[in-house]
C-alpha cells in the first residue's frame, strides 16, 4: 500500500473513533470473558501498557491485579470516555507508531484488538517495533486479532478482493471496510495465524504461545500471540 494512502487511512481511523466514540463505547463495556486467560501472568506492581486502550475498559481487570497501569489511544474522545469512567488511571491521548514513552519501561505491553487495524505492512510492522523497544528485555506483548468468520466479513473479503484484482483498489488484499451503522466505514487487515506469527517474529519477538480463542456463542474470534523481546 502506498504509505501516503496509509496515513489517510490512519488519520481517518482517527477521525471516526472520535466520530462514533459514545456509541461505539457503550458496545464496550464487558469484560470478553474468553480473554480472562491473558491476564493470569500479571504480577503486582508490573509496569503494564494497554496499547489502543480506546475507552479503558480493560482497566477494572489491571486494577483488580494492582499493576503500574498506563493506556494510550490516538482517539481524543475514547480517551475523554476513559478518565471518565476511570479517573484514578492513567491515560495517554498518543500514537502507536511513536509511542511517548522511553526505552525498556514497560514488563508487558496488551494489545488487544489494534493491529488489525493499521493500514500496511510497514506500519504494522512499526506498531510492533515500538512495542518492543519499550518492553524491558525479557518483557512480554500479548496481542490479540479479529479472525473473520462472519458472512458480512467474508463477503467484504470477497468485495474489497475483486475490486484489487481489476485495479480498482488501492488497498492491500485482505483489507476490508466495514460499515457502523450508518455513520462511517471502518478498516480492517483480515490476518491469518500465520501472517501475524511471521510479522511478530520479523520483529524479532520470540513467539511463546499462540492460538485462536472464541466466545461460548461462537460469534466472537481472535487470535492471540503471547511473545517475548529477547534478553
Amino acid at each position: 500500500m502506498d504509505l501516503e494512502f496509509a496515513k489517510f487511512i490512519l488519520e481517518k481511523t482517527k477521525e471516526n473513533y472520535n466520530l462514533i466514540a459514545r456509541e461505539f463505547s457503550a458496545t464496550r463495556r464487558e469484560i470478553w470473558e474468553e480473554l480472562n486467560f491473558l491476564f493470569e501472568d500479571l504480577r503486582e506492581g508490573e509496569k503494564i501498557l494497554d496499547l489502543g486502550c480506546g475507552n479503558g475498559r480493560w482497566y477494572k481487570v489491571f486494577k483488580e491485579k494492582k499493576v503500574d497501569y498506563f493506556g494510550i489511544d490516538n482517539s481524543e474522545k475514547l480517551i475523554e470516555i476513559a478518565k471518565e469512567n476511570f479517573p484514578n488511571a492513567k491515560f495517554f491521548v498518543g500514537d502507536a507508531l511513536n509511542l511517548p514513552f522511553q526505552d525498556d519501561f514497560f514488563d508487558k505491553v496488551y494489545s488487544i484488538a489494534l493491529l488489525h487495524h493499521i493500514p500496511s505492512e510497514d506500519f504494522r510492522i512499526k506498531v510492533l517495533e515500538e512495542a518492543k523497544r519499550v518492553l524491558k528485555p525479557g518483557g512480554i506483548l500479548i496481542l490479540t486479532c479479529w479472525k473473520i468468520h462472519q458472512l458480512r466479513e467474508i463477503l467484504a473479503l470477497l468485495k474489497y478482493t475483486f475490486l484489487k484484482l481489476i485495479g480498482k483498489s488501492k488497498l492491500d488484499f485482505k483489507d476490508i471496510f466495514l460499515p457502523w451503522g450508518k455513520k462511517t466505514l471502518r478498516y480492517y487487515h483480515c490476518f491469518s495465524k500465520r501472517e501475524l506469527e511471521n510479522l511478530v517474529k520479523k520483529v524479532g519477538f520470540e513467539i511463546l504461545e499462540s492460538g485462536v480463542v472464541k466466545n461460548k456463542r461462537g460469534n466472537r474470534q481472535n487470535y492471540y500471540i503471547i511473545c517475548k523481546k529477547p534478553l
